[in-house]
């Protein structure tokens, strides 16, 4: 992707709110999810392993870090 087409503002919300769009809170394990994404930001880790499916999903710090929003509909996204 070309850079300037890279989303690089945040959006206006704290790094452990993840979008609806992503993540709802009407999502059957999401309490579980936003608990291993905290611990997981906490720790300074890149990620977490998803309680629910057992894949690695890499935490709002971590995407943060890398800039710009990567259009891989990340759970996280502190972009969108």
């Amino acid at each position: 992707m070309p850079n300037e087409n890279r989303v690089t503002k945040l959006a206006n919300r704290p790094l452990n709110e993840p979008n609806e769009s992503r993540l709802s809170p009407d999502a059957k394990d999401y309490e579980l999810i936003i608990s291993a994404h905290e611990k997981a930001m906490a720790i300074g880790s890149d990620g977490y392993i998803d309680p629910t499916n057992s894949l690695f999903v890499m935490t709002a710090a971590t995407l943060k870090a890398r800039g710009y929003c990567c259009v891989n509909n990340c759970r996280h996204c502190p972009y969108i």
